[in-house]
């Protein structure tokens, strides 16, 4: 059994192999062209096209709770029927970013993701008979990515059984299999992912088996530190209409920017829910303010924030 400080650090390793984050980017939407998985979203990216995200957003949905329930459950249906259109709706990619500000979605993520992927990984390592928080890393990552059975009876056809290897080999000859699977793949977005094997080579080859803290992954910090931080990208403030929004140095971020950026999206503007008010956001919001016959400053005052956040 792994502490929950492995635990916490083997997946955070996936989260930065999947979004560039130690805790992982609870707001990330993503569609890459080629990807049989379509719309992504959340902390470890689950897809429209296996239906694992529905299941999640309507374990949200189904939360009292759940600050944007109402919003988002007239979208269930079209998740329901694998609507691959939705890979183009911009007003629900940005829902789904700002559901990354609600702690009731984080916490859904978190005990989804679990269920789904971890405790899955856990147990295939396990019968495999992995037992270290390296080990299971690779296995979870696979897990995640795909193809891991494939690529496991490949490296047992090549290489030899765990059993006959023993745990260290078997895991470095997967991981070799796998890097190698990776950068011949014909898609090209898989072949550009042969860095998460390249990562765990590293770890293999510094022996950090038990996944020891601190650590760096792709130039990135791995610590009590870390792991104990406010995801990045979610927002538990500023509340709306406490402030003036408006372009300025350093750029406006926080709760309320996301919220007046979504209002904006649901009124048809083209706009990422991102919380960052830069000067594309400064620009949108005067051609909106233009638009909607009021003066086209650019500053989202008290009124206007009530009026698009509601």
């Amino acid at each position: 059994m792994l502490t929950p400080t492995q635990k916490q650090t083997a997946q955070s390793i996936i989260n930065l192999f999947e979004t560039g984050s130690v805790l992982g980017d609870y707001s990330s939407v993503t569609v890459i062209p080629g990807d049989t998985g379509h719309l992504t979203f959340g902390r470890s990216q689950t897809t429209l096209a296996s239906g694992n995200l529905l299941d999640l957003l309507q374990r949200y949905c189904s939360n009292h709770g759940a600050r944007f329930a109402d919003r988002l459950s007239p979208w269930l249906p079209r998740f329901e029927a694998i609507d691959l259109s939705l890979d183009n709706e911009l007003r629900l990619h940005n829902l789904l970013r700002a559901t990354a500000d609600d702690p009731v979605m984080r916490e859904t993520q978190d005990v989804f993701f679990d269920e789904v992927y971890w405790q899955t990984a856990a147990r295939i390592a396990a019968n495999l008979g992995v037992t270290s928080a390296l080990g299971t890393a690779v296995v979870y990552d696979s897990t995640i990515q795909g193809s891991w059975k494939a690529l496991r009876d490949r490296t047992i056809a090549q290489s030899g059984s765990l059993n006959t290897l023993g745990e260290k080999a078997w895991i470095t000859a997967y991981v070799s299999t796998r890097h190698d699977w990776l950068a011949t793949h014909p898609r090209s977005d898989l072949r550009k992912t042969a860095y998460r094997m390249e990562a765990f080579q590293r770890l293999i080859d510094q022996g950090y088996w038990g996944l020891e803290l601190p650590l760096v992954v792709r130039g990135a910090e791995i610590s009590s530190s870390t792991l104990s931080a406010t995801p990045s990208g979610c927002y538990d403030g500023p509340q709306p209409g406490t402030r003036n929004i408006a372009l300025q140095t350093p750029l406006a971020r926080g709760l309320d920017v996301r919220l007046v950026q979504l209002g904006l999206s649901e009124q048809g503007v083209a706009i990422k829910a991102d919380g960052v008010f830069g000067q594309t956001s400064a620009n949108l919001l005067k051609q909106f303010q233009a638009s909607s016959g009021l003066p086209a400053t650019g500053v989202a005052d008290a009124t206007l924030i009530s009026r698009l956040v509601g």
